[in-house]
């Protein structure tokens, strides 16, 4: 083809090809002469210019080719494609750049340790010297930055920012953005004690914020022991007592580590008396809360029993009673390091004259012990350090033998004090001491591991063989965390090796949460893919994992959505049981309603859902009625954090979020006014229940397995009697608890023998329990859970015919005479209530008792912190109003105040929901009374459910007759 068809550009100039005469002449010419054309072209363009390559092929259009030379414009080996139309939209790029996701910080090469890692592998098949610990504690009092510090004495390539911590365990770049961890994130170190020995340490970080106390759930079971952290200046807050509530819960040993004691003379400026006054406060404030616990008057944490470290992350600080005494018996050998310990705590003075330990001051102004030999030494390195550095830090770097090069002798004071500290206390072998003293070995906590986590029995053969952590013995992982994968398409998961050895490659049988022995379907085969231990921004890869440890296992992932527990492909010959699922100390109360922007992108949505649903234990996703996708969280930042998880790393979409609302529940206030009676639509049995309140406690009792449905008829009975005072009759008579089988709801059979035909009642019991659930599990008034609620069948008859009295006929019927008992006695909403915390200057105080009235919160204690200028406010706040809350509190106290709020109890909101007198006006702000119909009326309208509750539509005719002589 003539190559003046085409421009300098490239762009085709030649005849319209959609034209009938568009064709060359030579088109019908013969294709030898077109052959010998071509040729002959050829040969010319050889004279002219020397060979050249063959012309590249160009597509013109789908009948018709030609072939053409674009050599000079497109270079080698470029093939043109010309098409009539552009099928590709403008919105979306013709080569899209490539794009790398990535929202986790990892370290894609191992970094050198000052330990062999081959060694610290090879730890792992000895149980004994592995320590399994969770750190925990309150929001930035220093767990992340301690972890840090043991990061820095194990790895030689570590290095820390002087005016920013790292922050290495928390991988997310949301994490390291905000200050704040997100999740419980495990780190494996090999750590030495005091006396040199050598452990593997899984240590978990947790995160201090109490949204995410989930996750420290997840940590503390697979946890032997917790270290709670504590800031040395703000002492015991909301989330402390609350995690050490946890800890014991799950039965653990607890131990204490007073961080940030750097504050109280940096800060606070405290004498070392007062600041010695503080640090015995604080951890008189954590006896007092671990006695209520346990309902005992002993010390159970004290330096004394060598269960509480001093620490400040900053300044690489981390001694013990014990710790401290060998650096004495360092230059003085006659000092017995351990017996000067003990005198190191407590109403001890040293009297000069006598040198001699006494129990009584010699003088007045003498210094306890702890003062004169541990806090004055601290004050004087900080002050002279601070104070005069040109002056005092060759002298004392030369009485502490600490060598510094020029460089950094000029280094700025923070990064400084952090070096010398660093090299003057050197590893932090209290730590080590601290964990290998108090927590067992998972060989040693491997039986009451198994008695608590095991759904089984612990005396059966299997939960005898679990319970021995046996390398050999059968397989038991219990998965507790799925951490997403760098690309987010899948997941690691966290489990810990309670029994047996996991190997990579091996085929296993997963168990999910909904597996029983009775329904088996939750449960399939899959192939372990490898096997890492964890250590946080790398992982280290083994191809087995023995008991006792814990281990990252890849692609068992798609059948795990919470939790989940890892047996053996082969049959057992007994049965199998799954480890319990998580048990958190909060809820979920706070709902968000969320769609795409772009409908065709739901499918997107949906998969983003499953994933985070995955990836946070304590968030719950559902599909209302209405078709609205749900998301329930514990708070706003709970689902901030969510928010950001589904639209930047799990899929890149625009979403739809509705403004937040609460879950509500509904109960009852008085008994029902009649004994209400539903017949089955084939008219052959007839129920008749009745409604009343439980007592106050039950409820939480229930929900706190504290008494379990699974119990024997015996110990139900003796519960009910000795602690609510139940009768005999009523205790023995209970059926169920629901929804579920912790529900806060009690269904009792109060029929008499000699009115109902026990036998026929037997045979239908399973249907009127189900039917009771679903009541339960869906109330009348805005289809939200019933609460506090004893329902009693007082009457039934029942046809003699199995094929009458089928479930199909019963289970429908007993919730609708559920519904009618519970209508008849006073229903009632009930909203969550926050228990807030908030950290103020004195002046600030009024500002907050302010905000919390406008939001109908109310304060419940207030008083200063010790040693402190803050003051410290505890309040309950409606959960509704609370949004935006914190960003309130703080425009009205110029950021000076620090608020956190967690789920504490259910309230009855005022006013009756099915007052129809009261009406409900748009934007207008409604009184207290009206408050229980605008949420009744606005979340039924949510839901697209009619405005009001349909009476007609849970009572049969003769009930409604009933009904109508009553109010005659």
């Amino acid at each position: 083809m003539d190559s003046d068809l085409y421009d300098e550009f490239g762009n085709y100039i030649g005849p319209d090809l959609d034209s009938d005469d568009s064709e060359p002449e030579d088109k019908g010419q013969d294709d030898e002469q077109s052959e010998g054309d071509e040729e002959q072209d050829d040969e010319e363009m050889d004279d002219e210019s020397g060979p050249r390559q063959p012309a590249n092929q160009v597509v013109l259009h789908e009948d018709k080719k030609y072939y053409a030379s674009a050599l000079e414009v497109f270079g080698e080996g470029v093939e043109t494609l010309v098409m009539e139309e552009d099928a590709q939209p403008l919105t979306e790029p013709i080569i899209k750049s490539t794009k790398l996701r990535r929202f986790q910080a990892h370290e894609f090469e191992l970094p050198q340790t000052v330990y062999n890692k081959e060694f610290m592998v090879d730890l792992t098949a000895t149980p004994e010297m592995v320590r399994n610990v969770a750190i925990a504690g309150h929001l930035h009092h220093g767990k992340t930055t301690f972890i840090d510090c043991l990061i820095e004495q194990t790895h030689t390539e570590f290095f820390r920012f002087d005016d920013k911590d790292v922050r290495y365990t928390d991988n997310l770049y949301i994490e390291q953005q905000r200050g704040c961890s997100i999740k419980s994130t495990p780190v494996s170190l090999l750590l030495e004690t005091s006396r040199q020995k050598s452990y593997l340490f899984n240590v978990l970080d947790t995160p201090g914020h109490v949204n995410f106390s989930d996750e420290a759930a997840a940590a503390f079971r697979v946890a032997d022991g917790v270290v709670i952290v504590v800031d040395a200046h703000e002492g015991v807050m909301m989330n402390t007592e609350r995690l050490l509530k946890l800890a014991m819960v799950e039965g653990l040993p607890i131990t204490l580590c007073i961080n940030k004691i750097d504050r109280l003379f940096v800060e606070l400026k405290l004498p070392p008396a007062d600041a010695y006054a503080k640090l015995r406060y604080t951890i008189d404030q954590v006896n007092v809360l671990l006695n209520q616990f346990a309902l005992t008057d002993e010390t159970l944490v004290s330096p004394l029993l060598s269960n509480v470290i001093f620490a400040s992350s900053r300044y690489n600080i981390c001694f013990s009673l014990y710790s401290f005494a060998l650096f004495y018996a360092a230059k003085n050998p006659t000092v017995n390091a351990k017996e000067f310990a003990r005198r190191l705590w407590g109403d001890i003075w040293l009297d000069p004259d006598t040198r001699k330990f006494v129990r009584k001051a010699p003088f007045t102004d003498a210094p306890r012990t702890f003062v004169h030999f541990i806090l004055q030494p601290l004050y004087k390195l900080f002050s002279q350090v601070i104070g005069d550095v040109d002056t005092s830090l060759p002298t004392i770097c030369a009485e502490l033998g600490i060598l510094l090069s020029k460089s950094e002798a000029r280094m700025n004071v923070r990064p400084l004090l952090a070096l010398i500290c660093r090299r003057f206390f050197g590893d932090f072998t209290a730590f080590a001491d601290l964990v290998v003293q108090n927590f067992p070995s998972p060989l040693a906590a491997s039986k009451a591991k198994i008695e608590h986590i095991y759904s089984g029995s612990p005396t059966s053969n299997l939960g005898q063989l679990y319970a021995k952590c046996d390398a050999e013995g059968p397989l038991l992982v219990h998965t507790v965390k799925n951490y997403p994968t760098e690309d987010a398409t899948g997941f690691h998961v966290l489990g810990r090796v309670l029994s047996g050895t996991l190997q990579a490659g091996s085929e296993v049988r997963i168990l999910g949460e909904n597996y029983s022995i009775q329904d088996e379907e939750d449960s399939c085969v899959v192939m372990v893919g490898r096997l890492w231990l964890p250590v946080a921004r790398y992982n280290i890869e083994v191809t087995s994992v023995p008991a006792g440890n814990l281990v990252l296992i890849e692609g068992v992932d798609s059948p795990i959505v919470k939790t989940a527990t890892i047996v053996g492909k082969e049959p057992s010959d007994d049965e199998l049981f799954i480890c319990r699922p998580l048990k958190f100390n909060t809820k979920s109360v706070v709902k968000l309603s969320v769609e795409p922007i772009n409908p065709s992108e739901l499918p997107k949505m949906l998969d983003s859902l499953r994933k985070v649903n995955k990836s946070y234990p304590l968030l719950t996703t559902r599909v209302e009625e209405s078709g609205e996708h749900v998301l329930l969280g514990t708070g706003e930042l709970y689902l901030d954090c969510v928010m950001h998880d589904i639209r930047k790393v799990f899929s890149e979409i625009d979403i739809k979020v509705a403004d937040p609302v609460v879950s509500f529940c509904e109960t009852v206030v008085e008994t029902s006014s009649l004994k209400c009676f539903a017949q089955t639509p084939n008219t052959k049995n007839k129920l008749t229940m009745i409604a009343e309140p439980l007592e106050k406690g039950l409820a939480e009792d229930i929900e706190g397995e504290i008494v379990k449905i699974g119990w024997n008829r015996k110990q139900i009975s003796d519960f009910f009697k000795t602690k609510y005072d139940w009768d005999y009759l009523a205790a023995r008579s209970i059926w169920a608890f629901g929804p579920d089988t912790t529900g806060p709801n009690v269904l009792l059979d109060d029929t008499l023998p000699s009115e109902v035909n026990k036998s026929l009642l037997g045979t239908i019991r399973e249907s009127l329990i189900q039917g009771f659930q679903w009541a339960a599990r869906e109330g009348p008034l805005c289809e939200e859970p019933i609460r506090n609620v004893k329902f009693k069948i007082l009457d039934a008859q029942v046809s003699e015919e199995p094929l009458y009295r089928g479930g199909g006929q019963i289970i429908p019927t007993s919730r609708r005479c559920a519904y009618s008992a519970f209508l008849m006695a006073t229903p009632r909403l009930m909203e969550p209530y926050y228990a807030v915390e908030v950290i103020a200057p004195a002046d600030c105080v009024s500002a907050v008792y302010t905000v919390l009235a406008k939001r109908r919160g109310h304060v419940t204690e207030d008083g200063p912190i010790q040693g402190s200028p803050l003051y410290t406010l505890k309040a309950l706040i409606p959960v509704i109003d609370s949004f935006g809350f914190e960003t309130d509190l703080r425009a009205h106290t110029q950021g000076q105040a620090f608020a956190m709020s967690v789920f504490d109890h259910w309230a009855i909101v005022p006013g009756d929901p099915l007052d129809k007198t009261i009406e409900i006006r748009p934007l207008e702000l409604q009184p207290a009374p009206h408050l229980a119909r605008e949420f009744m009326i606005k979340t039924r309208r949510r839901k697209g459910l009619s405005e009001d509750v349909s009476v007609n539509k849970f009572f049969d005719d003769p009930m409604l007759m009933e009904l109508a002589k009553q109010q005659l």
